[in-house]
Parts: structure tokens; C-alpha cells; sequence
């Protein structure tokens, strides 16, 4: 049951990102491009990720998983060193290939060798940085 509603959830969630726009990387360039071709539209996206997620959170309080589990403790709203680089980083990533990663995934659905190559390194850069983390000390 627990996959049925994990496939159900990322299918909805894949749905949505290409009928956003958010698979196409001229749009997602368009959307960082604040100081030359703005395109605001994706701030609708944005702001209907982010008003459903505040119900669920407010709703999730002092309730339980119906499939199991544990729903995740609020994050710290600290803003850290790890925080700093890994925005920085993932912003970087963000606007220089056009894709974050759920995007990315969705948009290996309809081919083309951009979505499997940044994947490929996405992938690779999830596997390598806690080795770097660990040897630079940033813990």
C-alpha cells in the first residue's frame, strides 16, 4: 500500500512539474534571469508548492503516518556554513543546467540526452560529497 501511494504522490508531483514548465530549462533560465528576459510565471509554482506544504505541516502536528512511520521534525531555521554552500551550489547547478533535481527526473519521462546526462551527475555528486564533506572537515 505504502508504494501504491509513493507512486501515486510522485506521479501527481512529475504531472505537475511538466505542465508547470519546470521540465523546460528555457523556462527555469528564464525564471533566474531576474536582470535580463524575466519570466515570473514560476512564481505560481512556487507559491503552490509551498501554501499546500504549509497545511501539511500545520496539519501533520501531534498526528502520525497512516502507512507507518514518522512524519520528519521541522528543520532547525538556523542558517549554517553547510546551508550557505549547499544553496550556493545548488542554485549554481540550478542555472547553469536549467534543471533541479525533480525536474531532472521528470523530464528523463520524454528523452533527450541533457536530463540523462545531468542525472548521471547528479547522482555522482550525491555519492562523492559526504566523502568531501568528511575530508574538509565541514560536518
Amino acid at each position: 500500500m505504502r508504494a501504491l501511494f509513493a507512486f501515486i504522490a510522485g506521479s501527481l508531483f512529475g504531472t505537475g512539474l511538466l505542465i508547470s514548465g519546470m521540465t523546460d530549462t528555457q523556462k527555469v533560465i528564464g525564471w533566474l534571469d531576474v536582470f535580463g528576459n524575466w519570466d515570473p510565471t514560476l512564481a505560481f509554482v512556487m507559491g503552490g508548492a509551498i501554501l499546500p506544504m504549509a497545511a501539511a505541516w500545520a496539519y501533520s502536528r501531534g498526528r502520525s503516518p497512516k502507512l507507518g512511520g514518522t512524519f520528519p521534525t521541522p528543520p532547525e531555521p538556523k542558517v549554517g556554513r553547510n546551508l550557505v554552500i549547499g544553496s550556493t551550489l545548488f542554485g549554481a547547478g540550478w542555472g547553469l543546467a536549467g534543471l533541479c533535481p525533480g525536474p531532472a527526473i521528470a523530464s528523463l519521462s520524454f528523452g533527450g540526452t541533457g536530463g540523462i546526462v545531468f542525472v548521471a551527475f547528479m547522482l555522482a555528486g550525491m555519492i562523492l560529497t559526504p566523502r568531501l564533506k568528511s575530508q574538509l572537515a565541514l560536518a
